[in-house]
């Protein structure tokens, strides 16, 4: 841990904001400084529950008076791309974001290039990628102590693809160290297709990696719901926890779980969120890259477009990277405008905690 103590501004301090909150309070190494929300009543209740006294309605007011050291951006989607890039321009050393990052493909290029360009560690968020568990079980096959992967495929990637199938699609990425290069897709129901947003829609269809490997997509939950990688001996199973490992066979042919023996990992405290946040703060001093990152949400959104694309050019097969970046995939009302504005807001008596 860094003998730094870190200023972090919560930006967007609804339900996720809050988790946030508690996190960034409870480590010796940082201090919330500034907290910004648009809702003038929960502001003040959390800037009393958080012991915070810098409260803003609004990122360029928070940057009038306070650049932080850490901006943790837990907006609506929709409001992402003009905080992150304000906070960028501002001279925040590290950004964190949630997801999806974006609707449109170029948007998320725009946050995750100012970044690069200024030198900020831009990181994702509340993603099962950043587990201690899934990253070494993806240290473990990368080092080759599994044998050579053979195989690999995606269970249950349906529902929301890009504001839920972003776990999915960073998950396959790590486990299988390559980028998809073609998508081919079909999608169901008809009206979920048609739509404008992800919502409901689901797809089935064949991932092309990089390192040459086929991915079958099923749209819905198999015996997983998660990722599952092979080689001939072994196969590593993430389903929503900490991922499976099976070795050879029992007398009946059925794959047998063993141990996996993870190694201990010194913060629990939150869940993968946990993982998110100690691997970006390790990166902002300089140690090594978040464990989900915002180039990492841009692929997930990328691919999830490229899906939806090949399913409404009746299974078209699509290339990435896309060359047109107007391309976009909303988000169900709830992730791109929020709670207040969808008939899903907090109560006071909620935010105290």
């Amino acid at each position: 841990m860094s003998s730094t103590k870190y200023r972090v501004a919560v930006i967007g301090c609804g339900r996720m904001g809050q988790n946030y909150a508690e996190a960034y309070t409870t480590y010796p190494d940082t201090e919330i400084v500034a907290i910004v929300d648009a809702n003038a009543q929960r502001r003040e209740v959390l800037g009393g529950r958080f012991d915070v006294a810098a409260l803003y309605p609004d990122v360029d007011a928070l940057l009038r008076d306070i650049v932080p050291d850490v901006a943790v951006v837990v907006t609506p989607t929709k409001y992402m791309k003009e905080t992150v890039i304000a906070c960028a321009e501002a001279g925040v050393k590290g950004i964190s974001t949630e997801k999806p990052i974006a609707a449109c493909l170029q948007d998320a290029d725009a946050m995750v290039d100012i970044c690069a360009e200024r030198g900020v560690v831009f990181a994702g968020g509340n993603l099962q990628r950043a587990m201690n568990e899934v990253q070494e079980a993806a240290s473990r096959l990368h080092s080759g102590e599994f044998g050579r992967i053979r195989g690999v495929s995606v269970h249950g990637f349906g529902g929301e693809i890009s504001g839920g199938g972003c776990q999915h699609i960073s998950v396959l990425r790590l486990f299988a160290n390559a980028e998809v290069e073609e998508v081919i897709a079909w999608g169901t129901p008809p009206e979920a297709l048609n739509a404008k947003t992800d919502e409901g829609l689901i797809i089935n269809g064949r991932f092309h990696l990089t390192n040459g490997l086929e991915c079958s997509v099923f749209g819905t939950p198999t015996s997983c719901r998660g990722v599952d990688v092979w080689t001939d001996e072994y196969l590593v199973r993430w389903d929503w926890n900490p991922p499976e490992i099976f070795k050879g066979y029992d007398s009946q042919g059925t794959r047998v779980r063993i141990d996996p023996n993870y190694s201990p990992y010194p913060w629990n405290e939150f869940s993968y969120l946990t993982g998110s946040i100690r691997s970006f703060l390790a990166a902002v001093d300089g140690n090594g890259h978040p464990w989900i990152t915002g180039a990492d949400l841009r692929q997930a959104l990328e691919v999830a477009i490229a899906a939806k694309l090949s399913a409404t050019r009746n299974s078209t097969p699509v290339r990435l990277p896309l060359e047109d970046r107007s391309l976009a995939l909303y988000p169900r009302p709830y992730r791109w405008l929020g709670g207040d504005a969808t008939g899903r807001p907090q109560s006071v008596t909620e935010a105290t905690g």
